[in-house]
C-alpha cells in the first residue's frame, strides 16, 4: 500500500508543478504564523519581562526571517487578555496566574512586528472560558465567574459562554473594541463557536414564545450572525479587517459549530476574509486538499471577500489518523505545504496563506524527521 501511495505522489508533484500559478505579487500574499496560548506560556511567561521581550524578539525574528509577513497572536483564548483590559483578566498563560498582571504583551508584539515592516493580527476565541471542566483557576474578575451558577455559562469538556445571551454578545463586541484601541492589522475569530446543540435550549424556547418559528439549527446560526456583524461594524469605524477561521470541513460549521460560513462569504457586513482550516493532505480518504479548495473557492461569491486558507504544519512528519488511506501521507512526503501553497495560489479569491503553529516550525524539540526537508521545500517558493 505505501509504494502505490510514494508512486501517486510522485505523479501528483509532477502535475502540481507543471501548474503555473497565477500572479501574485509578494507583498500582496498574506504569510502568517498562529502563535497560540500555547506558545505564550511556552516563551513569553517568564522570570522576567526583559527575558519575555527577548524571546518575543526571537519569535518575530524567526518568523521574519522565514519569508513570512504576518503573525496571529491569540490575545484572548480563554476569557482573558494578554493586553490592558477592564473587562477580562490577565491570561494565566503568560503570568501563571489568571488576573496577575505581567506587563502589555500585545502593545510589545505590535510594536516589534511594525519595526520589522509586518502586520499584527489579534486572534480571539469569542466563547472559551476554559478548555477543562475546572473553574477553580477562574479568577473573581473573570466575566465568567458570576455566571458559574447561571445558564449564561456552559461545562461540559469546557467552559463556554452562552452565544444566545445578549449580555455574553455586548461582552463579545467590548472586548473587541478594547483589542482595536491598539494598533493591530486585523481581528481574526477563531472556529470554535457553539459547543454543543443544547446549551440555549430555554433561551430557544423562550424565543418562540414571541416569534415566527424558526429551527434550533436556524436559532443558532442567527445568534453567532448578530454578534459576527456586529463586531464587524466596530471593526470597520476604525478601518481595521475582520476575518473568521472556520473548520475546513464545510457541514460540520453548520451541523457542529453553527457558523454560517455560507452567508459571510457572499454577503456585506460581515467579515473582510475567510481563513479556512484546510488541515488535510492531497490522500486524505473524506476530504482531500485540493477538492476542499476548490469547494471554499466556490463559495466567495463576494469579490469583496478575501480567501485565506491556513494549512497544518503541525501534521508534518506524522500519522494523519482520521485520513483513512491517507493516514500515512505526512510521515512519506516532506513538500506537502510546499504544493498546498502552490495550489491555493491558483484560485481566484486567494490572498495568502497562514501556518499553525509557531512551535512547530520554530522548535527544534518540536521537528519530526520530515519538518526540516518541508521548511526547506516551502522556503524555494518564498522567494529566497
Amino acid at each position: 500500500m505505501k509504494k502505490i501511495l510514494v508512486v501517486v505522489i510522485i505523479i501528483i508533484i509532477l502535475l502540481i508543478s507543471s501548474i503555473k500559478p497565477k500572479s501574485l505579487e509578494k507583498n500582496e500574499e498574506t504569510r502568517a504564523v498562529f502563535i497560540s496560548y500555547i506558545e505564550l506560556n511556552e516563551y513569553v511567561k517568564a522570570n522576567s519581562i526583559e527575558e519575555s521581550k527577548k524571546n518575543i524578539d526571537k519569535m518575530i525574528s524567526n518568523i521574519k526571517k522565514t519569508k513570512f509577513n504576518t503573525i496571529i497572536l491569540q490575545v484572548r483564548s480563554c476569557s482573558d487578555a494578554i493586553y490592558n483590559s477592564k473587562l477580562f483578566p490577565y491570561s494565566m498563560y503568560v503570568s501563571g496566574t489568571e488576573g496577575k498582571y505581567f506587563y502589555d504583551v500585545l502593545d510589545y508584539f505590535i510594536m516589534k512586528c511594525h519595526e520589522k515592516d509586518m502586520k499584527l493580527y489579534a486572534w480571539i476565541n469569542p466563547y472559551r472560558v476554559r478548555t477543562s471542566e475546572d473553574v477553580s483557576t477562574i479568577a473573581k474578575d473573570n466575566p465568567a465567574y458570576k455566571y458559574l451558577e447561571t445558564d449564561t455559562i456552559y461545562i461540559n469538556k469546557g467552559i463556554y459562554f452562552n452565544p444566545a445571551k445578549k449580555e455574553v454578545e455586548k461582552l463579545i463586541v467590548d472586548g473587541v473594541k478594547e483589542v482595536i484601541k491598539y494598533d493591530v492589522d486585523g481581528v481574526l475569530f477563531d472556529d470554535y463557536f457553539y459547543p454543543s446543540d443544547d446549551i440555549d435550549e430555554k433561551d430557544y424556547l423562550e424565543y418562540l414564545k414571541s416569534n415566527k418559528y424558526i429551527t434550533k439549527e436556524e436559532y443558532h446560526l442567527n445568534n453567532v450572525n448578530e454578534m459576527v456583524k456586529k463586531v464587524y461594524s466596530v471593526c470597520h469605524k476604525k478601518k481595521i479587517k475582520f476575518g473568521i477561521s472556520p473548520e475546513g470541513n464545510i457541514e460540520n460549521n453548520y451541523n457542529k459549530n453553527y457558523a454560517d460560513v455560507k452567508r459571510w462569504m457572499k454577503s456585506d457586513g460581515y467579515i473582510d476574509f475567510i481563513m479556512p482550516q484546510v488541515y488535510y493532505g492531497f490522500y486524505n480518504s473524506t476530504k482531500d486538499f485540493a477538492k476542499v479548495i476548490k469547494e471554499w473557492e466556490s463559495l466567495v461569491t463576494n469579490d469583496n471577500i478575501e480567501l485565506l486558507i491556513a494549512l497544518a504544519f503541525y501534521k508534518v512528519g506524522r500519522e494523519d489518523k482520521y485520513a483513512k488511506e491517507g493516514r500515512d501521507e505526512w510521515m512519506l512526503s516532506n513538500n506537502i505545504i510546499m504544493r498546498e501553497i502552490i495550489l491555493s495560489r491558483n484560485l481566484n479569491h486567494y490572498r495568502g496563506f497562514a501556518l499553525f503553529r509557531y512551535d512547530n516550525l520554530f522548535d527544534i524539540n518540536s521537528f519530526t524527521p520530515n519538518s526540516i526537508n518541508e521548511i526547506e521545500n516551502m522556503k524555494k517558493i518564498l522567494n529566497y
